[in-house]
């Protein structure tokens, strides 16, 4: 006889209610979309804004195009803020950063990049064993 419960699905209803909450969080209010602001949130894998030299590595860079810090949401995503009159900094700054990035330091593709060389470096190396003893 089942219990009905399933460990799959609750675990899938938990996922899926941090991602709304995470979402709710994220979203801005009309009354300060009515104004001539710019608003982003910037995202860094693992934590990185925990660090004090991480955080305020990303102040300055953002502060170069205008940006101001609105809020830190959590030790991964930070909002920031701007007057729609600091675009003129874009040109100005003469980096190659994007001025709207949301992403700080390594992108979530190249962090799955070195993943799979690691793994087919991993794989290499276990046939090359293999062979060495199978045919020695």
């Amino acid at each position: 006889m089942k219990s009905g419960y399933d460990p799959t699905t609750a675990a899938l209803a938990a996922v899926e209610a941090a991602q709304r909450a995470m979402q709710k969080e994220e979203e801005i209010g009309d009354e300060a979309l009515s104004g001539d602001w710019e608003f982003k949130i910037v995202r860094a894998s693992m934590g990185k804004f925990r660090k004090r030299e991480e955080f305020e590595n990303l102040l300055t860079e953002e502060a170069e195009f205008g940006w101001v810090l609105l809020e830190k949401l959590d030790d991964s995503r930070v909002r920031f803020k701007r007057h729609i009159k600091e675009r003129s900094r874009d040109r100005m700054a003469g980096s190659e950063r994007d001025p709207y990035r949301s992403i700080y330091g390594w992108a979530a593709y190249r962090r799955g990049v070195r993943i799979v060389l690691g793994v087919t470096l991993l794989l290499i190396s276990l046939m090359v064993i293999g062979f060495y003893f199978l045919f020695r």
